[in-house]
Formats: structure tokens, sequence, C-alpha cells
């Protein structure tokens, strides 16, 4: 058994430029994060968790900038809404490497998260963002779940496990594996997966304290990506990674009530 693909998809796309390459990969997270920091006071006075403001910018800005981007080069290059040879890298793979490689990466990024970044994580804080007011540290909304009304919390949750755990990631893998990382300039060579990973990481401007950790966890899922040509376990390992976390936050909201 076999994972499904578009037989007649563009192996080796034209590259981009490196600005091209720069640009696309950074710029939909800075505007995000330049709107998210420009709104979070007026958030904060009205008690609106600034996750729930992130997952608002997602959902009218940055999912249909990412799409809109692929469907607009799919309408040009097949004159129709397809994304044949647009998003790239599917390949099929047989479905018990796949599980294999799924298991294998999804272990990974839980170990780099909870044993490797996690006595990390607040030295570099401290070290690094200690001017960052802690209310912007998003990690703390969990700690600070009875400050807000109990509708804002589900609606919250709810929200999240619809964006941050299925839409954003699937969307986010088709953008920056399907489409930026195969066009990234030959000059890279087999660097091209960990540029990928820098450049995804430094996109989420918004936790910049976070960003040796989606290095660490996301290199080599986005180099199997890239040996194998699927990205399909991208989307996979992205979206349940994201479902763990909304999951542990899903909990802890629900103990509240």
């Amino acid at each position: 058994m076999q994972i499904n693909e578009d037989h007649k998809v563009e192996a080796s796309p034209p590259p981009h430029s490196i600005f091209e390459s720069l640009a696309l990969h950074l710029l939909p997270g800075l505007v995000i994060t330049v709107i998210y920091v420009a709104v979070a006071p007026l958030a904060i006075r009205y008690g609106i968790p600034l996750f729930l403001v992130i997952l608002v910018l997602a959902l009218f800005l940055l999912i249909p900038f990412e799409l809109g981007w692929l469907l607009y080069h799919g309408k040009k290059r097949n004159s129709s809404l397809s994304l044949a040879g647009i998003v790239v890298y599917r390949k099929r793979i047989p479905i018990r490497r796949f599980i294999a490689y799924t298991v294998t990466l999804l272990a990974w990024v839980f170990f780099a998260a909870a044993v490797l970044y996690r006595p990390m994580e607040k030295p570099i804080i401290e070290t690094f963002f200690s001017w960052v007011p802690s209310i912007y540290l998003l990690d703390n909304f969990v700690e600070r779940l009875e400050e807000y009304d109990r509708t804002i919390l589900m609606i919250t949750a709810l929200t999240g496990v619809l964006l941050n755990g299925f839409a954003g990631p699937i969307v986010e893998e088709m953008y920056f594996r399907g489409y930026l990382m195969p066009r990234i300039p030959r000059v890279a060579g087999a660097w091209a997966p960990f540029l990928n990973s820098c450049l995804f990481s430094l996109y989420h401007f918004f936790t910049p304290w976070q960003i040796p950790l989606r290095i660490l966890a996301f290199t080599p899922l986005f180099y199997a990506v890239w040996w194998e040509r699927n990205v399909y376990l991208a989307m996979v390992v992205h979206c349940t990674a994201n479902l763990a976390g909304m999951s542990m936050m899903l909990i802890s909201i629900l103990k509240v009530f």
C-alpha cells in the first residue's frame, strides 16, 4: 500500500533568487508579528489571551496569504486552482516506511522539546529576552487560565485545535516544505533543509526564544521530507506534535471549569 500522489508534479522546480527565498520565508511571519505587537495591549486590556490573538491573525492573514500565494501560482501555471507543479515533494513511499518515519520523527520532536530544550528555555529567556513582558510569553497562558473568562478559554481551545492542530500546520507544510524548500537556491545543495528549518524557525518572530527548539526538533523531519520527496511526512508529524500540545492545553482549561 502506498501514499497517493499527483504523478505529474514537477520534480525540480526553478529555484528562487536568494532575495525571493528570504522574503517569502520571513515576510509573512514578520507582518503577523508587527500586527500582534500592535494589538496585544488592547487584547490584554479586554481579557483576551494573546494565544487567541495569534490564532485569529493566522486565520485571517497568515493562512489566506500562504494558501492564496500557492493557489495564485497554481492558477498561473495550470490555468486552474491546481497545485500541481507548485506544491512538490509528493513522491510515493511505502506505507510501512511512512509510518516508521512518522513514529521515529515524532519521538525525536517530543524528546527534543521535553528533554533537550526544556532545561535551556528559562536560561535563554532570562539571558536574551528578559526585556519581554511575561504576558508575551505564550507558554505562560496556561499558568494564567483563571484570569480569563471561561467562554473565551473554550473559544481559544477549540480554535487552537482546528487552526494550530490542523489547518495551520497543513498550509505551512505545503508552503514551506512543498513550495519554498524545493526552490531554495541550488547553491545551498544538501544544506537546503537546514536553511529552510532556520528560516522557518525565525519566521515565528513572536516567539524568538523558541528558535533553537524548532531548529533542533524539526530539522531531521525536513531532511526526511527532502530525502524522500514527501511533504505528507511533515504534515502528519507537524499536526500530531501541535495536537499533543493543544491536548495538554485543553486538559488544563477543563480543570478550570
